[in-house]
């Protein structure tokens, strides 16, 4: 029995590495952005509809931070875009983002 106890963990630790991801993780933005499109985004967090939907946030409640984290997310990506077309760099596409069904 002490032999046994003896490997355990050993085991154990080649089960965990078994269990592992074989799933890489996805390769990063290799293009970098442009100091237009940097202070774009630095313009879209700073936009005052995104603070002010920042401070609806209510920590604990998971389905206020699910919905503001949305908003936040389409208000910002709205600012960005309208900063990119006023500088005269429209955004590819046209496709409006899907929204969730609530």
């Amino acid at each position: 029995m002490t032999r046994l106890t003896r490997y355990l963990p050993l085991a154990m630790l080649a089960t965990l590495a078994a269990c592992g991801s074989s799933n890489p993780a996805p390769a990063p933005n290799l293009v970098p952005d442009t100091p237009m499109q940097t202070a774009c985004r630095s313009e879209a967090r700073n936009d005052p509809e995104v603070v002010n939907l920042g401070h609806q946030r209510l920590l604990g409640s998971w389905a206020n931070e699910n919905r503001v984290n949305y908003e936040i997310r389409v208000a910002e990506t709205k600012a960005y875009r309208e900063c990119m077309r006023r500088n005269g760099a429209a955004m590819p596409g046209g496709v409006e983002s899907p929204r969730p069904v609530w």
